[in-house]
């Protein structure tokens, strides 16, 4: 009996961390390193990125952050 509900909460469980929760810490860690990453770790972004592709492509039209606006000297 016990068995029965575990698996598919089991099932839930993993794929709630891969559709909503990893992307959702992913997308903060990018917008806050994204101007200042070295390139060892810009490798690891975008691999990051290719990986959690489904759970990004869903929380993309919710979680929509803009770039920054630069400063231009005159």
């Amino acid at each position: 009996m016990v068995d029965t509900i575990l698996i598919p909460l089991l099932y839930l469980v993993l794929s709630g961390l891969y559709l909503l929760v990893i992307p959702g810490g992913l997308y903060l860690y990018l917008q806050k390193r994204w101007y200042t990453a070295s390139s060892v770790e810009r490798v690891l972004m975008y691999f990051l990125m290719f990986f959690f592709f489904p759970g990004m492509l869903l929380l993309s039209p919710i979680l929509n952050f803009r770039p920054k606006k630069r400063q231009l000297q005159g």
